[in-house]
Order: C-alpha cells, then sequence, then structure tokens
C-alpha cells in the first residue's frame, strides 16, 4: 500500500495529556521504548483494542455495523432505488460516498447512517445527510 493510501485511511486527532503523563512519555521515548510520541500513543491504542476485541466483534455484530472500509457508489445507490429500497447504513472504520453520489441521490436512497470512525463524502451530500446522521 502507497504512502498516500496509507493517509487516505487514517484520521488525524488531538488530544490533551496532563504534563505529568507528556513527560513519562517523553522519557520512554527518549530511553528507546518508542521512536516518539505517536508511536507510544498508536501502541497504547492497540493495546486496549486488543483487549477489548471481542467486546468489539460482538458489539458490532449486534448492532450491525460493517468493519473496515465501506464504499457506496453512485450505481449502489441507484441499484437500491431501482430495487425500492433504501439503506441503513452503518460502519464502524470508514464510510467513504464516492464523489459522483448527489445529494438528491442519497436523500433518496439513505434513511439512516451511522459512521463509528470516519465519513468520507463531498460537503454537498454531508450536508444533506445531515438530518439522518447518527
Amino acid at each position: 500500500m502507497d504512502t498516500k493510501s496509507r493517509l487516505a485511511e487514517t484520521e488525524k486527532i488531538t488530544i490533551n495529556l496532563g504534563l505529568v503523563d507528556l513527560g513519562q512519555i517523553d522519557l520512554l521515548v527518549m530511553e528507546g521504548f518508542f521512536n516518539n510520541r505517536t508511536d507510544f500513543i498508536r501502541t497504547a491504542i492497540r493495546t486496549q483494542l486488543s483487549a477489548h476485541a471481542d467486546t468489539v466483534r460482538q458489539t458490532a455484530i449486534r448492532k450491525t455495523f460493517v468493519m473496515g472500509v465501506q464504499n457506496i457508489s453512485a450505481a449502489d445507490l441507484i441499484a437500491a432505488q431501482a430495487a425500492g429500497t433504501r439503506l441503513h447504513i452503518r460502519g464502524l472504520g470508514l464510510v467513504r460516498i464516492a464523489d459522483d453520489v448527489t445529494p438528491a441521490l442519497a436523500m433518496e436512497t439513505i434513511a439512516s447512517l451511522e459512521v463509528l470512525g470516519a465519513l468520507h463524502a463531498s460537503s454537498a451530500v454531508k450536508k444533506a445527510l445531515a438530518s439522518r446522521t447518527n
């Protein structure tokens, strides 16, 4: 996977840490346990996700979330429209609504949208679906 693809599947977050916690992280970096602060934070997050993996998996199944990357194209929505179906999209990870999806098509075919992670869609589609987004 190239760097551009990897960056497209990540989301930047900002956190506030206490100064003592930050100092301890810096000490571990200085001692060579981690490459940098980001490496420490990613490792800590992965450790917690691993510790709670069963809960995440069971809850995602129970709540019918699609885990990973979910790509939704205009063709997908047109097919749903032709079938007389309205979609309830539930994603855990990344939900990508293609650039060829118009706000009108999204409104006609997407009944609800719940994303835990990141939603990538045009600002017009996001605005159109705002009232249907949890």
